[in-house]
């Protein structure tokens, strides 16, 4: 059992975790899984860390699920604890995690690979990525909250298609359906990665962690509820010592110092 499946450093408020068995583009076993779900937790109560980025290494982001893992009679561990304790917890955790995290992809991201990328706050790609829905391919389902996550996106209509057939988007045509938020030339990736990474862990944390509960929640709510939980965490940030901080920043004319409460 490899331990470096996962890689994790923590820079300037920002862990970055590495999704590291390029030699199958980093597609997911059990291990990897599990240990993936601990770190993503390591980060969560790490009071230092402040923003998640997510990435690959080598050329591929993440290409889903090990086959052989699932073809192997000795290590299959099966679709239903496959779903249950590996993909649909990572996913409950990117979206329940209070703070900003961002999918840096790198290279080709399929299937739950792809859906994990998009189950986060932020997505960037390097041009050279590419998003690929590839169930369909192999006979299953988009899994990994692709349903859920995909049509809020880019629309019914076009993921219904890109699910169905399995057309693979490049970066930029992701960024043009709005399934990405911002694409790099290769050479400027990492730089633009860490930027954004940076800047975002300077803000105020609690206010994005509001901002992605209130997101979460749009899904489901009504209008009126929707309006409710704006009222009650406006007056909370409103208490908060980075809303005292932005104001007296903007007053002084001044860059505020936020300290993520």
């Amino acid at each position: 059992m490899s331990m470096n499946s996962i890689l994790i450093e923590i820079e300037n408020s920002v862990a970055f975790i590495t999704l590291n068995r390029p030699e199958v583009f980093n597609s997911f076993n059990r291990e990897m899984a599990l240990r993936f779900q601990d770190q993503l937790d390591v980060c969560k109560d790490n009071n230092d860390v402040r923003a998640i980025v997510i990435t690959g290494s080598g050329k591929a982001f993440c290409a889903g699920q090990d086959l052989k893992e699932v073809t192997s009679p000795e290590m299959n561990p099966g679709f239903k604890k496959i779903l249950e304790e590996h993909y649909n917890p990572i996913i409950s955790r990117i979206r329940e995690i209070k703070k900003p995290i961002i999918a840096a992809v790198n290279g080709v991201a399929a299937g739950a690979g792809a859906n994990i990328a998009l189950a986060c706050d932020i997505v960037i790609a390097s041009e050279n990525a590419s998003f690929i829905q590839a169930f369909s391919k192999i006979g299953l389902i988009p899994d990994s909250g692709g349903t859920y996550f995909l049509p809020r996106l880019i629309g019914f209509q076009k993921a219904s298609a890109l699910m169905m057939l399995g057309d693979k988007v490049s970066a930029a045509e992701a960024e043009r359906i709005g399934m990405v938020y911002k694409v790099f030339a290769s050479d400027e990736f990492e730089e633009g990665t860490k930027n954004l990474a940076y800047k975002t862990a300077q803000m105020p944390t609690q206010a994005l962690g509001f901002i992605k509960e209130l997101l979460n929640d749009s899904m489901s709510n009504s209008l009126k509820d929707q309006l409710d939980l704006e009222s009650r965490l406006q007056i909370e940030s409103a208490h908060s010592n980075d809303y005292n901080e932005g104001v007296n920043a903007f007053m002084e004319k001044r860059k505020p110092n936020f300290k993520g409460n």
